[in-house]
């Protein structure tokens, strides 16, 4: 693997629903996820992340050092037993360090977000616990959202009694017609050297995969999703050169005006401040 990055980044993307479903909550029988203070549609962190990981394991398609170790019908333990015989000899701090190493080498998604590997913990090792040097926030609509609830019908039925009963089923689909929604992200070079070594490569790989994470994901309950823009901070020193909410304030979206209700992205203007504090560059990427 080469060398681990060297520069803080902040970064923000902006990305947008139409007539689809960004993140449903089961906790209200899937119906968009939404502040009910403020009526602004919230997509989560983890749901942005898993978006990451399916294009990264689709690209990268287990290459090594390109694992995913959170994914769909796998165990956990499976992934950590590999660990742990490839450092069967070692013992007590020695084997701790070494298999944090072989996790953070084998699996991308651990060297970029972390993890909480409970087969490690039960053991009392210490590497059960890794801090990732890239974290998101929860996403956020511009505006407020008003989630609908759309009735469809189906002409086939489920069984021979309803057949003889009924030409159609009736369902239902959440929807919002339109959102533009705003998250805020974090790398830290100051872990990515201490702890997962997340490198150069990983970090060209994450905006890749940050900027196409829908593009792959396409569903009818999700409708039309795409990212917008991807604004990244570069900062000159590993431990950062402005607080990370200073550079997330030059960011500024606001509807245009004579727009009352936004259905485009076009209905948005992005600026982003020319004053940015010493030693920051931005970079826009679309």
């Amino acid at each position: 693997m080469s060398e681990p990055i060297r520069n803080r980044y902040d970064f923000v993307i902006l990305f947008d629903v139409e007539n689809g479903n960004p993140n449903g909550d089961p906790d209200a029988g899937n119906m968009p996820r939404v502040d009910p203070e403020t009526g602004c549609g919230l997509v989560t962190d983890v749901c942005l992340k898993r978006k990451i990981r399916n294009y990264v394991e689709m690209v990268k398609d287990g290459a090594t050092g390109y694992r995913i170790y959170i994914k769909e019908k796998v165990p956990l333990n499976r992934s950590d037993n590999e660990a742990l015989t490839a450092t069967e000899d070692l013992k007590g701090p020695e084997q701790d360090e070494k298999i944090r190493d072989f996790m953070c080498q084998n699996f991308y998604d651990i060297r970029t977000f972390g993890a909480v590997m409970t087969t490690f913990v039960k053991e009392k090792l210490n590497c059960g616990q890794v801090r990732g040097p890239v974290q998101l926030s929860f996403a956020r609509s511009i505006d407020p959202v008003v989630p609908q609830e759309i009735t469809i019908t189906r002409v086939a039925v489920t069984t021979e009694s309803d057949a003889e009963k009924k030409n159609t089923e009736m369902g239902r689909k959440y929807i919002v017609p339109y959102g533009l929604y705003r998250a805020e992200g974090f790398v830290s070079a100051n872990l990515a050297r201490k702890v997962t070594g997340f490198s150069e490569e990983d970090l060209t790989l994450l905006w890749q995969a940050i900027l196409n994470m829908f593009e792959n994901d396409r569903s009818a309950a999700r409708g039309k999703m795409a990212v917008r823009e991807l604004i990244i901070f570069r900062h000159d020193s590993e431990w950062g050169n402005a607080p990370a909410y200073k550079l997330f304030e030059t960011v500024r979206v606001e509807r245009k005006p004579g727009v009352a209700v936004p259905r485009a992205y076009e209905d948005y203007t992005v600026t982003v401040a020319d004053d940015l504090p010493e030693g920051v560059t931005c970079t826009r990427m679309a």
